[in-house]
């Protein structure tokens, strides 16, 4: 039986259709169908660790996809929801799908691109659930990809081995794009539309999406693009050269890693047990886990951006109000550091927009590393003549108890996906009423490249309306100026001048 036709009905209830590997059966409930742990590569363990992942093999007779698959190697969760439930292993490269049983036609596709620093996190959690963005007429698709040291890594002597041509380092990137390949050749299968695809993601999968968009690899395998709090300013590290700010290599940072392990030789390196590969964790902003491979990511996202080299499609961007509202800019991390170089009148002067020191010390992290660079890609991608859509996150639950002074990072991801019922503590009407605005905005842009519709405040094109945006807050979304437009304009000076 060929992909995408369903097979013939029988007396029993579980949905089934037919993938290029072979025939799925699935579960229903409430008018959703689902199909859990599907593979879409090779298992990439042994010979194929560190090695761009190959085309799932096909399987005889009915495969069950009821429960979801491994979560790939990584460190203990931490209490993020995001992270999905154990065991986790090496062979983890599976999706989740969710589809409307009833289909009047093609659906759209939205492919999730979980966050967690590339080194946590998975798609399997109850957290990315798709099944209220399912119900409302698009077809889901959450994806794990390989993570931290096994997902962003090189080495000389992995180096040496590869044929001419044959990509390294970039891992996980790579996964991500054979994922999207798979829905590309499947998603009809599920009633969904190849042509008309979103790729969504937050934190590092939002840096993800952005480097979805300056791919070459990636191009026209999706068709709108929803990047949160996925920076934005950030510097990959090549292979075998230092990055464009300074610091190793990758394959010198693999080097060293090495050496800690005891390992000089391919072999030993795909000897070395999976969770040793833990410790030390990677540095996502650091440059560990941020690759420039030279096939699949060739550039810095932002310069890629400034040059028009991006995707041309619809874009949603956007960070919440509190990102790292914890973190402070004296303190020792990648992040401390990106004000390092301010001059001391750049300093005084964004002290005086911060109504002081401690204003400064609250919120600069967060506006370097997420709001700024925000509003810096939205408004290069509208300047290119490219729908774009940006956003702030500013919801908080009564029964939040961070002393964040506003929306943490991260914390908007339950209202994405309607999935209040999984953050772990009571939330109001209120917050159901955002969660039905922000997953209608997202399923609407899923299926029209706009976000906008009947019944719902109208979300500024950025183009047309230059430097305003919709917030999402307590008494609703709100169509508005940027916040604190002056503060980001230095920011902004601030890298010109650096970079």
């Amino acid at each position: 039986m060929t992909p995408g036709r369903t097979p013939p009905p029988d007396d029993r209830a579980d949905p089934r259709i037919v993938v290029e590997q072979g025939v799925l059966v699935g579960r229903a409930e409430a008018g959703v169908s689902s199909f859990k742990g599907v593979p879409y590569a090779r298992p990439p363990v042994g010979a194929l660790r560190w090695r761009a992942p190959e085309r799932a093999e096909a399987w005889g007779g009915e495969r069950d996809a009821g429960q979801v698959g491994a979560i790939c190697i990584q460190p203990p969760a931490n209490g993020d929801p995001g992270v999905g439930p154990l065991p986790m292993s090496e062979d983890c490269l599976t999706l989740n799908v969710w589809a409307p049983e009833a289909s009047a036609g093609p659906r759209p596709v939205m492919v999730w691109i979980h966050g967690g620093g590339f080194n946590n996190g998975s798609g399997t959690a109850d957290l990315y659930d798709g099944s209220n963005l399912a119900k409302r007429g698009v077809v889901v698709v959450t994806v794990n990809y390989r993570l931290g040291r096994l997902g962003f890594f090189d080495h000389p002597a992995l180096a040496a081995e590869r044929e001419p041509g044959e990509p390294g380092g970039n891992y996980g990137m790579m996964d991500i794009v054979a994922a999207l390949e798979w829905v590309r050749d499947n998603a009809a299968a599920f009633g969904g539309e190849p042509g008309n695809v979103t790729v969504f993601g937050e934190s590092a999968g939002g840096a993800a999406v952005t480097r979805l968009m300056t791919s070459p690899r990636a191009r026209g395998l999706f068709h709108r693009a929803v990047v949160q709090s996925g920076l934005g300013r950030d510097s990959g590290v090549p292979l075998d050269a230092p990055s464009a700010i300074g610091g190793l290599s990758l394959q010198d940072r693999g080097a060293a890693f090495a050496r800690i392990v005891g390992a000089t030789t391919a072999t030993e390196l795909r000897a070395i047990p999976a969770e040793a590969l833990l410790r030390p964790a990677p540095n996502f902003y650091g440059g560990d886990n941020l690759v420039i491979d030279g096939r699949l990511v060739t550039e810095d996202v932002e310069a890629a951006f400034a040059a028009g080299r991006e995707a041309p499609v619809p874009l949603i961007i956007g960070t919440n109000s509190a990102e790292f509202w914890w973190m402070k800019p004296s303190e020792i991390s990648p992040y401390g550091a990106i004000d390092d170089a301010l001059t001391p009148q750049e300093r005084a002067d964004l002290y005086a927009a911060y109504g002081g020191e401690d204003g400064y010390n609250a919120h600069v992290v967060s506006d370097l590393a997420f709001n700024e660079p925000a509003r810096h890609l939205a408004r290069l991608h509208a300047a290119n003549g490219h729908p774009t859509y940006l956003y702030r996150f500013d919801v908080v639950p009564v029964s939040n108890p961070e002393p964040s002074g506003g929306a943490t990072h991260a914390s908007e991801r339950p209202y994405v996906f309607d999935n209040l019922h999984t953050v772990g503590r009571p939330m109001g009407e209120r917050d159901e009423r955002a969660a039905t605005a922000m997953a209608d905005y997202w399923a609407r842009f899923a299926a029209a490249g706009d976000p906008n519709g009947e019944g719902r405040p109208v979300w500024p094109e950025f183009g047309e309306q230059r430097d305003r945006l919709l917030e999402f807050t307590n008494d609703g979304p709100e169509a508005k100026p940027v916040p604190f437009g002056a503060r980001l304009d230095l920011i902004e000076a601030y890298y010109a001048r650096v970079r």
